[in-house]
């Protein structure tokens, strides 16, 4: 088995993630804490504004120059388990794309479960891209360039956006960068029971999640696991991001296959070194701020195709 890098595993030692699994444990009291301890954090990198607004959903949209016209526009949904996160724990990754790609960075504060299960964040984030689609020139934006990205559930909210927007019609998509999503799938990933403990997420965080944010779904639609879609044909092109230790690798390496079978350009990734939510470690961890700009370049790449 790969080694982590070693200044992510000490950290993660030295401050290791609450888990959301397990007895007594409240996911609304865990969330709360992890928004405390982001608010804490002074911004890193800075971008031309940042701009919090409703339309209605709660959005923060981030410029990368002050006044600019005619920019690509990112939609991006955060990750969390679809039950944790916020456009404050994801502010650090959203400056980075923003300042990288160049590109009007629009995060969506989507509705969290427990309290708003599926497809709540489902219907927030579309509602969303089309906004976005026809009122881009507002925030400085090209709606002929628009991608989609997500870390983790907000991989899974990206790759559903994809499929949303094809078959409505629009609005078309230049791209969609996946970090390490929860895609979901049919047949055996040995990923779970290779990562039962792994780092940052375990398999048992992956069901209490589920439990929150779908435990009331009978079925598996296409709008909560993408990967069980039967026609994956149409879809914008792809860059996916793996890690060795996390349960969620296998599904979405599969994923990376069947959109490829399907004629969609993809380039799958996996950094055998890193682990489950390494963009978000990106302002303290060397190997992941490096990993994090190599997605972020295939995201640039695929705004000016």
């Amino acid at each position: 088995m790969p080694h982590i890098d070693p200044e992510l595993e000490q950290f993660i030692a030295a401050f290791p993630v609450a888990r959301v699994s397990g007895p007594g444990v409240d996911v609304v009291e865990v969330r709360d804490d992890l928004q405390r301890r982001w608010q804490r954090m002074q911004p890193v990198v800075q971008v031309g504004e940042v701009t919090d607004m409703t339309v209605p959903v709660p959005v923060r949209v981030y410029q990368p120059v002050l006044g600019a016209v005619d920019l690509p526009v990112v939609v991006f949904l955060h990750g969390g388990g679809w039950s944790t996160g916020s456009v404050v724990t994801h502010d650090d990754l959203c400056r980075r794309i923003c300042r990288s790609t160049q590109a009007v960075v629009v995060s969506v504060d989507y509705r969290l479960a427990p309290e708003h299960p599926f497809p709540a964040a489902v219907d927030d984030s579309f509602a969303v891209l089309q906004w976005v689609a026809s009122h881009a020139r507002e925030i400085g934006g090209d709606p002929s360039r628009i991608a989609v990205a997500g870390d983790s559930a907000g991989g899974n909210l990206a790759a559903v956006l994809t499929q949303l927007a094809r078959d409505a019609g629009g609005p078309a998509l230049r791209f969609q960068l996946l970090l390490y999503p929860a895609v979901g799938g049919v047949g055996e990933f040995p990923s779970r029971a290779e990562n039962v403990d792994a780092p940052v997420l375990s398999t048992a965080d992956i069901e209490a999640f589920l439990r929150y944010y779908a435990g009331h779904v009978q079925d598996s639609p296409a709008t909560l696991f993408p990967a069980v879609a039967a026609d994956l044909s149409g879809l914008p092109p792809a860059f996916i991001a793996t890690v060795w230790r996390d349960p969620l690798r296998d599904e979405a390496e599969a994923y990376g296959r069947r959109l490829a079978a399907a004629g969609v350009p993809v380039e799958t990734v996996r950094f055998d070194h890193l682990v489950h939510s390494f963009g978000s470690y990106a302002p303290l961890i060397p190997a992941a701020a490096e990993a994090l700009e190599q997605c972020l370049s295939a995201l640039r790449k695929g705004l000016l195709r």
